[in-house]
């Protein structure tokens, strides 16, 4: 299982004409959200809407940028034939920037299509790595470089491998476009997040999105235990049948973020007079997840340098 976690369109909401203008009721004015009554993930249609919410007014991206995405997303959700198509995020490098869209397909727990654009405009597939090279990919320290096309020496993270592949014929490198996928493999296993009930697990074992699913309260929403990692499960066997008592195996069947080591790793803040709950990894500086409680709206997205804060431990 891999990242982002989407939400449907909102259904109409009572007391609002189609337009979107507010409706009297009691004499007070409905309060309406940036996005409220659309696509509330990174999805196109909601990616202006959810990049304020999550990154600060649209920090990160141009309005050039989001023009392009705009453009290219439902493209390529035509042109692969995609369920559906999220806006991943922007790893930079030293000379150039990484822009990485994910698609989806009817089960959101199968392995998701990446790619990754520079200008957002034109994209190219992500091929899946083997676990060797993965394992290889996820050693490499330092900046990106922005050239997908640029090579890392084996030597740099294993001089022993760099060998064997000599001796094998093979060339001792790592393409930067190998160690882009590895990455975000990498964030989206530690820090790819949904709210508690967002998704549920068929008896089939396919995972779907939860129609019925209204959002966390606000008190729930502050809360680290509301919130699961969207991929699979590491620590959940190892729960007693006690502490399994009162969950509901079609939505609690993942791990969730209370028991995160290190602990502290994460960062819960009330935004917009409390109308938003914002998340932050410090363990993968640059990811944002938001939710607007008591809505279907949530989502995550990544700007950052693609690096790991190793330091984190020291630093709580």
């Amino acid at each position: 299982m891999a990242a982002v976690a989407e939400a449907p369109p909102l259904p109409p909401v009572r007391g609002r004409s189609p337009g979107g203008t507010a409706a009297r009721r009691g004499g007070r004015p409905e309060r309406r959200l940036p996005g409220d009554g659309d696509a509330a993930a990174m999805e196109a249609a909601g990616l202006p809407a959810a990049l304020e919410l999550a990154a600060g007014g649209g920090a990160g991206l141009s309005p050039e940028k989001r023009a392009a995405l705009g453009a290219s997303l439902p493209l390529l959700r035509r042109d692969y034939r995609f369920e559906a198509v999220w806006f991943w995020g922007c790893v930079r490098g030293v000379r150039g920037a990484y822009y990485i869209a994910q698609g989806l397909g009817t089960d959101r727990a199968a392995p998701r299509s990446r790619l990754y654009s520079l200008d957002c405009v034109e994209w190219s597939l992500l091929t899946p790595l083997t676990k060797e090279v993965e394992a290889q990919a996820e050693k490499l320290k330092g900046r990106f470089q922005g050239d997908p096309s640029f090579q890392y020496e084996y030597a740099e993270v294993n001089a022993e491998d760099a060998e064997r592949l000599l001796e094998d014929g093979k060339e001792p490198v790592i393409k930067e476009e190998d160690r882009l996928i590895a990455t975000i493999d990498q964030i989206d296993r530690a820090v790819g997040i949904i709210p508690r009930g967002a998704f549920v697990k068929t008896p089939l074992g396919s995972v779907h999105e939860n129609r019925n699913f209204e959002g966390l309260s606000l008190t729930e929403a502050k809360k680290l235990s509301s919130y699961f990692h969207f991929t699979e499960p590491v620590n959940l066997k190892n729960k007693t049948l006690l502490e399994k008592a009162n969950w509901d195996p079609s939505t609690d069947f993942l791990d969730s973020l209370e028991h995160d080591i290190p602990q502290g790793s994460w960062t819960v803040q009330s935004e917009k007079g409390g109308a938003v709950v914002v998340l932050r990894s410090l363990l993968w500086p640059g990811l944002t997840f938001y939710h607007v409680p008591m809505t279907k709206q949530y989502g995550y997205v990544y700007f950052g340098t693609g690096e790991k804060n190793l330091d984190l431990p020291f630093m709580l």
